[in-house]
């Protein structure tokens, strides 16, 4: 159950991030564009949340099953996952209360790509949603790779928690498409809303993930708690 919390709130903070939160909002104004709005707005939303989990989730699920299926890595993070996690958590902490520069190589979907998918519609939405949850920041790329996935291997739930993270992922997308169709002045409104929360918020979780990550370290390599 707290396993499952932590990488829903993990998701939640992953999309309200500056990076994440500008793409979701410049792709649903793209995917809107031309006036779709009340439900059709939300169906838009809807399969862009869901494309984004799905590759969140779907990403997850592959790495996670990867390293469990070779029996080398299996063994040695059967051994070793405690000793890794402190590291990882007090590394991805870091990095959220910008500590620790970290420069992610960048990578963009095509331009034919994302040109054939704002063509699409409702499909279109979904696949560009996945297409962009692809393109990973600092702070996603910390979230994701130094808490989310180290997590999953940890509590052995390669399926369960990438889903719970991805479906996270997707919630804010839902509200911001209802703010598109409803025109710009509510979603500015919004969006300073979400971008006082969020610093907030990243400020708090990278201390806690500073502090657990410590006590991992204490208990599980130093053998002092």
């Amino acid at each position: 159950m707290i396993e499952a919390a932590t990488a829903f709130w993990l998701g939640v903070l992953t999309s309200i991030s500056p990076c994440p939160l500008a793409s979701n909002i410049a792709a649903l104004s793209f995917c809107l564009r031309g006036g779709p709005c009340g439900r059709s707005a939300a169906a838009y939303g809807t399969a862009y949340s869901f494309g984004r989990a799905a590759a969140y989730a779907g990403l997850a699920i592959l790495i996670a099953a990867a390293g469990l299926s070779i029996p080398l890595v299996s063994d040695f993070l059967q051994r070793y996952v405690n000793q890794a996690l402190g590291p990882l958590l007090v590394l991805t902490g870091t990095v959220l209360l910008d500590l620790l520069p970290w420069k992610v190589p960048a990578w963009r979907p095509r331009e034919d790509w994302t040109a054939r998918l704002l063509r699409g519609g409702i499909p279109g939405s979904a696949g560009m949603g996945f297409l962009l949850a692809l393109a990973f920041c600092p702070v996603s790329a910390a979230l994701y790779f130094g808490a989310l996935i180290p997590l999953s291997i940890k509590s052995g739930s390669s399926v369960l928690l990438p889903l719970v993270y991805g479906f996270a992922t997707g919630l804010p997308v839902l509200l911001f498409a209802s703010a598109i169709a409803g025109g710009s002045a509510s979603l500015t409104a919004r969006y300073e809303k979400v971008v006082v929360v969020e610093r907030r918020t990243r400020t708090a979780t990278g201390a806690v993930l500073v502090l657990l990550g410590s006590y991992f370290i204490l208990k599980h390599i130093f053998h002092i708690l």
